[in-house]
């Protein structure tokens, strides 16, 4: 006995809303990895430490990632790392050598906890934070 068209439609409507209703995973360390090897290299190096091949021609050395948390009492400064990172409204951009991240990523966001408020963050950046955490020193 066939199965009724009606029947295969609404199993597929079904099927699609609960497919677009999945939670994303969450960026993780390899993912913010990647984006900071394609963005960041340049300047903070490799190992982060402000050692890239672009360093030596800036008017200031980039900061050494690895060294964030020490530098903030031995906790990751997430919310000011992310601030920078994203564009800083309090410094323009004639202030800053870092490029501003922004535009486009901002309609790809994950809930990520920033000094305890769930903040919806672009998910590359969100991978970028769970990168320089592992890092740190």
């Amino acid at each position: 006995m066939p199965i009724p068209r009606s029947l295969l439609f609404t199993f597929a409507i079904t099927s699609a809303g609960l497919a677009a209703c999945t939670v994303p995973s969450m960026p993780e360390a390899p993912d913010g990895a990647s984006f900071f090897a394609k963005n960041c290299v340049s300047c903070h190096g490799m190992s982060g430490r402000g050692d890239g091949s672009s360093s030596a021609g800036l008017d200031s050395k980039p900061t050494n990632l690895t060294l964030l948390a020490r530098e903030n009492g031995g906790s990751f400064p997430r919310a000011r790392a992310l601030s920078y990172i994203y564009g800083d409204p309090e410094q323009g951009h004639l202030a800053r050598v870092m490029p501003q991240f922004g535009g486009a990523m901002a309609n790809d966001t994950v809930p990520i906890a920033v000094d305890g408020v769930m903040t919806p963050t672009p998910r590359v950046l969100a991978g970028l934070l769970a990168y320089l955490e592992s890092v740190q020193r």
